[in-house]
């Protein structure tokens, strides 16, 4: 509370009644262009942010944008980039399937993707690399130390799919394991954070456990990332993604334990029972049965299925997690919060639109409770756009608010596969989309997260046919309850607050114990660098103000 000499009581307060947060966009902005120097189909958009860059990690480019100032970029190839790290990538292999992650505790970047075999017809019956890399600095434009080593030196299987945590005590990579097209099983190495961070960087006392069994440890395993000590060796996985459109009912978690040593080992599976979900996919068909449509009608854009594509973000003890599901013909969201030492099933939810097919969700939160998810959504209204949904977690409730949308598609997307295969008459070649999208904190202001995702942003029309464009849209969120500020000007009080907060009003009142005393202040307000002001005299008497949302 604020007191005057002449008599004005200004009380300062922000009101919620809906447990939500304020909302707004920050940087927002066009990363790569298909044709730029990638050429991937799709380009797995895959990104984090640092202390102050944004590193776009992607099939075939890698991007580094000073973040205050997103235009400064420095781009090069993802293969420039591993020769970089002291990796040799021969002519015959390529890579493919990024992930970066920044970690604040250490001040590191970490950066995966796997290899293959780009002039065999079928690279899924020899054996793959993983590819790691650790940043020298908290600068992911200076030097980086490169790791090759075999995916399965067990079996030699193929790695797909690969997925990268961090947290105290270790840094791990997961794949999905194939052999002649055929999925066998996941498997994940675990490796010492602290022989990566070692003056002479070491890789040399990870532990491989083998290609195991779906069965027992569920579907594409998402190593978790965990930042504040709260979580460690925590991985999640779905029980099913795609075998069949029956709907199922478990999540697979566990524990890698002692991960800082050598002989690393792995906690008992416990499949937590969940609300039914239906992966949306049909393996019967050969093609997914839920494929989002298109303003011009298509359904041919291929979504994957219900595995966690993306990162699975540990902070407070809570595992948050996000994949697909469908509800009544349509793509929804289905997300978790879960208890990362019980492994007990906290809160889950579903995001679904009356018009949108939402697809490549991903999610983190902050110690705050507030959780944001980036996502795609289309309709036959609608081309592919990129949104974010923010909520906020409120004694164990979590609560979203209304979609934002932070750039929208500006055609329907057809890849050159799927024109091909057109040609050839072949019904089943879709366009390849996703196949994940990322969102992080900002570890510089936790109230600021930061997604990359795709979008059709055009056609190539040179080659006679209409072949979609794709982008990658880089995106701040600005994520904060406001607070209102009081200064005194002559005889006046002026009270502001942040221009952010649009969907509040600024309320006043002359009596506390009068509960239905407060009214909206209606007369014009000035807007000053992102502030909104309202002034009034000092001589009014005692009056209270709030921001409330209705």
């Amino acid at each position: 509370m604020f007191s005057f000499a002449s008599g004005l009581l200004v009380w300062l307060t922000s009101v919620s009644m809906h447990a939500q947060v304020v909302v707004a966009i920050g940087q927002n902005f066009t990363g790569s262009t298909y044709g730029d120097i990638s050429q991937a189909l799709p380009p797995d958009a895959n990104g984090a942010i640092g202390p102050s860059h944004f590193v776009e990690f992607i099939n075939g480019t890698v991007a580094f944008y000073n973040k205050t100032n997103v235009q400064d970029a420095v781009r090069i190839t993802d293969v420039d980039f591993w020769t970089e790290t002291g990796l040799t990538i021969s002519s015959a292999s390529a890579v493919t399937d990024p992930r970066v992650i920044y970690d604040p505790t250490s001040q590191r970047w970490f950066a995966s993707q796997v290899d293959f075999n780009a002039t065999v017809t079928d690279p899924t019956r020899a054996a793959n690399n993983f590819l790691l890399a650790v940043s020298a600095t908290s600068d992911p434009t200076g030097p980086w130390q490169g790791f090759r080593f075999r995916a399965d030196p067990s079996t030699g299987r193929f790695a797909d799919f690969p997925t990268l945590g961090v947290d105290a005590n270790g840094v791990y990579i997961s794949g999905d394991f194939i052999h002649a097209q055929t999925n066998v099983g996941p498997g994940l190495v675990s490796i010492p954070k602290a022989d990566l961070l070692a003056a002479t960087p070491t890789i040399a006392n990870r532990t491989w456990f083998g290609v195991m069994s779906y069965t027992n440890r569920g579907q594409v395993l998402q190593p978790a990332i965990c930042f504040d000590g709260s979580s460690t060796g925590s991985v999640l996985a779905m029980g099913d993604i795609g075998n069949d459109s029956d709907p199922h009912s478990n999540v697979v978690s566990f524990a890698v334990q002692n991960a800082a040593s050598p002989g690393a080992t792995l906690t008992a599976p416990t499949s937590i029972n969940v609300s039914p979900y239906v992966v949306p996919f049909n393996s019967d068909l050969g093609y997914p049965l839920f494929n989002p449509v298109q303003p011009d009608g298509s359904t041919t854009l291929q979504v994957n299925d219900g595995r966690i594509s993306a990162k699975v973000y540990a902070i407070g003890g809570v595992l948050y997690a996000v994949h697909n599901t469908e509800v009544n013909g349509r793509i929804a969201i289905r997300w978790y919060r879960i208890n990362a030492a019980t492994h007990a099933l906290l809160e889950s939810g579903t995001i679904a639109d009356s018009d949108l097919d939402l697809f490549f969700p991903s999610i983190a939160a902050n110690a705050g409770g507030t959780v944001v998810i980036g996502y795609n959504g289309s309709s036959i209204n609608t081309f592919v756009s990129c949104f974010a949904i923010v909520g906020a977690t409120v004694n164990g409730v979590t609560t979203f608010g209304s979609p934002v949308l932070l750039q929208a598609g500006v055609v329907s997307y057809h890849d050159a596969n799927e024109l091909l295969a057109q040609l050839l008459d072949d019904p089943v070649t879709d366009s390849r989309w996703g196949d994940y999208s990322a969102t992080s904190v900002d570890p510089t202001d936790p109230n600021r997260f930061w997604i990359i995702q795709m979008y059709p942003s055009g056609v190539d029309s040179s080659s006679g046919f209409d072949v979609g464009i794709w982008s990658t849209q880089i995106s701040e969120i600005l994520t904060a309850n406001p607070v209102l500020s009081i200064t005194v000007s002559n005889a006046n009080a002026v009270v502001s607050w942040p221009g952010t907060a649009i969907t509040f009003n600024l309320e006043s009142n002359t009596n506390l114990l009068a509960a239905n005393g407060w009214t909206v202040v209606t007369p014009n307000f000035s807007t000053n660098n992102g502030q909104v002001y309202y002034q009034t005299s000092l001589t009014n008497g005692v009056r209270f103000f709030r921001l409330h949302k209705p």
